[in-house]
């Protein structure tokens, strides 16, 4: 086996793992996921050398995990370049067959969506930003990766910002060491977005206006289960031509708020 280079080393040196011993942890399958999710809308066909400067690591370990990823049916050769295969969606596909929210939700999410003429959302975190895992649009085609798997900021986005809300101290702490650096623009240490937070856990709703999308805003609103637990949040978004700031905290957020209480006994 290769020698870990110094930054590998100290990374593994700091890891905290459930079981005994360090070494239980594979750099292969991390490395190989790395490669996995390296890919993107902006760069959805790479090269052996465009993903290991991308990823910083050595082009024979890229090189190793692509070939299997290949053999694997996740990934697929275009001439020298490769791209995800359609076989990736299984994984996202055991996830949301397995989770309970996704089924609970959708029905809800339709029915607003329906009302309102809107998209609506449910989200989870997912590192420094919101991941939806269930998505309902009104009649109109939906953009491509704008669906189940679409991601926005966390500390900018109303989704994002509810679920970071929900967050107890400590793990707010860590996260914002962890992602604020990178994804606080102009709040390195996490002041002003602390402030945002506890007032959004404060009034138990996020609205947030032209953050992520000049001339879009959404309103969310956190999902508990039957314990009292944050599990999810719930949103919907519009233009601002479609719906005004006022629908948005006078008809869409008592509709959400009621919504989530409904539903809070079928989240387990």
């Amino acid at each position: 086996m290769a020698k870990l280079n110094e930054r590998d080393e100290a990374r593994r040196a700091s890891r905290e793992l459930d079981g005994d011993s360090r070494g239980d942890y594979s750099e292969a399958l991390e490395r190989g996921l790395l490669v996995l999710t390296a890919f993107e809308r902006a760069e959805e066909r790479m090269t052996q050398s465009q993903l290991a400067r991308k990823l910083d690591l050595p082009r024979a370990t890229v090189r190793r995990a692509l070939l299997t990823l290949v053999h694997l049916g996740y990934v697929v050769t275009e001439e020298r370049a490769y791209r995800l295969a359609p076989k990736v969606l299984t994984l996202a596909s055991a996830y949301l067959s397995t989770n309970p929210v996704s089924h609970v939700l959708q029905p809800l999410c339709d029915e607003v969506s329906a009302g309102f003429g809107a998209s609506c959302t449910v989200a989870v975190l997912d590192g420094a930003t919101a991941m939806m895992i269930v998505r309902a649009v009104p009649r109109q085609p939906l953009a491509i990766g704008q669906g189940v798997g679409f991601t926005v900021p966390a500390t900018r986005s109303a989704l994002g910002q509810v679920l970071l809300a929900g967050l107890g101290e400590d793990e707010l702490r860590a996260h914002l060491a962890d992602h604020c650096a990178e994804h606080c623009s102009g709040d390195p240490d996490g002041a002003a977005i602390r402030e945002v937070l506890a007032e959004v856990g404060k009034q138990g709703f996020a609205y947030v206006a032209n953050a992520v999308e000049a001339g879009f805003h959404s309103i969310a609103v956190p999902l508990l289960r039957w314990d009292g637990t944050p599990v999810a949040a719930l949103n919907v978004g519009s233009s601002v031509e479609h719906l005004t700031r006022a629908d948005m905290l006078e008809k869409v957020l008592p509709a959400l708020l009621d919504r989530a209480r409904a539903v809070r006994p079928q989240l387990v």
